[in-house]
């Protein structure tokens, strides 16, 4: 009966998911939305995916990494390269953005994820640095400057990345290896002492970040006409981390919560970013006073329509007295 509710619910998020991508859709096809409006919403994408990504990451896997943006410009440049040096098709620079990064993930990942806390958070770190600035003296994708790219993004590409990467995380993090990925997330030793292989899982989990990251990083770059090097510097990494830690460690829902709200807030205060910024403190401040778990902790939006059952006792003989 479990397996068929869970199934049920699935088929209804899935159909729920696509009449929500046909009325976009018509609204656009319409010119019902404007191109502020559209611009958000492939925005608003990006980032969720950005935000389910590293929510992998952090929240299911437990390694803090603020290396982010570093997947993201190798994603960014990599699918860039596909379709404007090479002439490819955007699928195929999409898939070239994933791979570029899931690859540059095992290399960073394999030797760094030996470490723990704030060893692996300065790796990461360094990382995304390293990579910012070796496009920065890079004079193939136009260095400092920045590379021309066609604006190919669009509303089906952007839909179906976002839902394929949601749907791929929900079901890791249910399977086998997403459980493998929790235990070392809660205890590293005892999962160690289990005879779990807590670094290829860790390296895994990067891995498949990462890859997603790449994604969005082509989604990110084929979305405007031109991309930078300061583009990806240490603040786009925190604006990511923010997604998770405001939405909830361990908290799918609350990472595509957190990345809807702050993409509104950013984009409604673009012309004003350092209020943008005091904004972004002040959330963060009261966020780790009153609610440390953030929006959701660890909790799924699927956890509130679940009925709940309460045993007071035993079987009754109608007169409240348990049977015994």
């Amino acid at each position: 009966m479990t397996n068929i509710k869970r199934t049920v619910g699935f088929w209804l998020s899935v159909v729920a998911a696509f009449i929500f991508f046909f009325v976009i859709q018509f609204l656009i096809n319409g010119q019902i939305l404007n191109s502020f409006y559209i611009n958000t919403l492939y925005y608003m994408g990006i980032n969720i995916i950005l935000a389910v990504s590293l929510h992998l990451i952090i929240g299911i896997t437990g390694q803090f990494s603020i290396g982010h943006a570093g997947f993201l410009a190798v994603g960014a440049y990599a699918s860039a390269i596909i379709t404007m040096k090479l002439q490819l098709p955007f699928s195929l620079g999409l898939l070239a953005g994933g791979t570029a990064a899931a690859i540059a993930g095992l290399i960073i990942g394999i030797p760094s994820l030996r470490l723990k806390g704030d060893y692996l958070a300065i790796a990461t770190l360094g990382f995304g640095e390293i990579v910012r600035i070796v496009l920065l003296n890079l004079d193939y994708v136009g260095g400092a400057s920045g590379m021309q790219v066609s604006h190919l993004t669009t509303w089906p590409w952007v839909f179906g990345c976002m839902f394929l990467t949601i749907l791929v995380i929900v079901n890791f993090t249910n399977s086998t290896h997403g459980r493998a990925c929790i235990s070392v997330r809660e205890d590293e030793t005892a999962a160690d002492a289990m005879g779990i292989n807590t670094t290829y899982y860790k390296v895994l989990a990067f891995a498949i970040g990462a890859f997603f990251a790449g994604v969005a990083g082509g989604l990110y770059s084929h979305n405007f006409y031109i991309i930078q090097p300061s583009n990806f510097g240490f603040l786009k990494s925190f604006d990511i981390l923010i997604f998770v830690v405001l939405g909830g460690l361990g908290s799918l829902s609350g990472s595509v919560i957190a990345a809807i709200l702050l993409t509104i807030v950013t984009t409604y205060l673009q012309d004003y970013p350092e209020t943008r910024m005091i904004i972004y403190s002040l959330v963060l401040i009261i966020m780790m006073i009153y609610r440390p778990q953030g929006l959701m902790g660890t909790k799924e939006l699927t956890s509130f329509f679940k009925k709940r059952k309460s045993v007071e006792g035993g079987p009754t003989d109608g007169s409240k007295h348990t049977v015994a």
